[in-house]
């Protein structure tokens, strides 16, 4: 630690000191990643932000806080989203030399939300810092969720998800855990630093905790006897060949061939379900499909997501297909990635003329009306999520701020193939085992080329298909807990506790004794 202290020491150096002080933070910044998947380390995560806190009591002031935070931002996101050049490479020869400005670009965009976070901390000093720099940092990436439509992926309190700890989101929700994942580090770091009587109070605080989520975590929530049963399918076709003339015909038959299987003990499943653009048809020429897995399945209703038309608006969708072979239900996904489905402001471009990236024109997706609880008959009530919704904790409509009925259980249906086979799909199951934690639900995620999963409502992986296998589950839906105090207020407990204790610290610093601000 002594050695990365001294990276930060505020006199002028030379252009080699300047690169290896960088070098060390862009590596702290890194090591704080260390929780989130594939690696799921917490407890280097953790060691991390330790770091961290010690780093920033060597910087003077706002403006080199700024810095180190940007730095250290910059070496959390390259190493946490680096998956974000597997997109660019499924046709490497057209796309692959964008893959590295844009992990540059989203890594050092993002870091930016830390420097601001770090150059408000630099504004206190001595223990003030500490927590200043936890507060800065929980409402940065709360606004990181939020601004220009969000990108809430590989938040800090992720890190925590393999923790008991992550028991938590069922009361703060994913903000609450990021704060969380915080006072870790500054418990470690106040130990570190021989304050016995800090260290003691977070250390007791967080053993608390600590024992509360580990016996939720053993209190596995058994599937009544009665409980439908889903099938998963996954077929496993890689980006690159999923839309391949010579193949696609390949991949339909596989998934067929699935759901023509006979279930355990004889017992039909309840509804067979395919994955994010399954099907190589459009919705308005599926009639003959449709007939067609009916005849498969026997006659047991398919999910299934699909592309269609309404008009030049095209929707990534899914549709329930009942034992007639007809469409019984239909949702439209509506949080939309921008630049990868859809570009941002494109129909307000074509009011002026330009209409090359309007939605409504045809070109991208268009957003659906909104969140949807689909009536899934004898398979009970899911709220449907279609890939990258999932990601969202807003977008399971808590209440009492929507007039939705609260589901059995939560279905996303996606296809990640897009994102290799690394860390992307692995942070987008953690990212869907959070969403079951903080809702208090089940959470059914079938996935094209993985994982696909059955997740209990405290997080737990009870059934996948690994990634890059083809295959199928029958699964039975384990009962919902009661609505947690997340899934009844949302992010409004975590956003009331980050103001109190902003209100608290200024209240601190503005009274205490100059003596007490070394």
């Amino acid at each position: 630690m002594s050695v990365l202290r001294s990276f930060l020491k505020t006199r002028k150096t030379g252009s080699g000191g300047r690169i290896g002080r960088f070098l060390a933070l862009f590596l702290t910044g890194a090591l704080c990643a260390a929780g989130l998947a594939p690696i799921s380390m917490w407890p280097l995560a953790v060691l991390g932000w330790a770091i961290v806190f010690a780093l920033a009591l060597k910087c003077a002031g706002p403006k080199p806080m700024a810095r180190a935070g940007w730095a250290i931002g910059a070496g959390y996101f390259a190493l946490a989203l680096h998956w974000i050049v597997e997109p660019f490479m499924v046709d490497a020869a057209r796309h692959g030399w964008m893959a590295p400005f844009a992990l540059i670009a989203l890594a050092g965009g993002l870091a930016l939300f830390w420097a601001l976070a770090f150059a408000f901390a630099g504004r206190f000093d001595g223990g003030a810092r500490i927590a200043a720099l936890a507060l800065g940092l929980s409402l940065a990436e709360a606004l990181r969720g939020w601004i220009f439509t969000g990108f809430p992926w590989a938040l800090i309190g992720h890190g925590l998800i393999d923790s008991p700890l992550a028991q938590a989101a069922a009361y703060l929700g994913p903000h609450g855990l990021s704060l969380l994942m915080l006072c870790v580090g500054a418990g470690l770091w106040l130990l570190f630093a021989r304050r016995w009587r800090g260290a003691a109070a977070v250390i007791a605080m967080l053993g608390a905790l600590y024992w509360h989520g580990a016996i939720a975590q053993r209190a596995q929530i058994a599937a009544p006897e009665a409980a439908p049963v889903l099938r998963l399918v996954q077929p496993n076709a890689p980006q690159h060949e999923k839309w391949d003339p010579a193949l696609v015909r390949g991949f339909y038959q596989r998934m067929r061939g699935f759901s023509a299987l006979a279930g355990e003990g004889g017992r039909a499943p309840d509804l067979i379900i395919w994955p994010e653009t399954a099907l190589p048809v459009l919705l308005d020429s599926a009639a003959a499909t449709f007939a067609d897995m009916i005849e498969a399945s026997g006659g047991v209703p398919i999910l299934t997501g699909i592309q269609r038309f309404d008009g030049p608006r095209l929707y990534n969708s899914a549709v329930l297909i009942d034992r007639a072979g007809q469409v019984q239900a239909l949702y439209d996904k509506h949080h939309l990635v921008p630049f990868g489905e859809y570009i941002p402001f494109g129909d307000a471009l074509a009011a002026v003329g330009i209409t090359a990236f309007a939605a409504q024109a045809g070109h991208g997706y268009s957003a659906g009306p909104g969140p949807r609880v689909m009536d899934l008959g004898a398979a009970g009530r899911a709220l449907m999520l279609i890939c990258y919704e999932a990601v969202f904790p807003r977008d399971m409509r808590s209440a009492p701020y929507s007039d939705l009925p609260r589901p059995d259980y939560l279905l996303q249906l996606t296809n990640d193939a897009w994102f290799g086979r690394l860390s992307g799909p692995y942070q987008h199951l953690d990212q869907a085992r959070l969403r079951a934690i903080e809702q208090g639900l089940p959470m059914v995620r079938v996935a094209n080329t993985g994982v696909s999963a059955l997740i209990g409502p405290r997080g737990a992986v009870l059934t996948q298909i690994p990634l890059g296998e083809a295959g199928y589950r029958d699964i039975r839906l384990p009962a919902a807990l009661s609505p947690t105090v997340y899934a009844r207020f949302g992010d409004l407990p975590a956003y009331m506790l980050l103001i109190l204790m902003l209100t608290g610290l200024s209240v601190y610093t503005a009274f205490r004794p100059s003596a007490d601000r070394d």
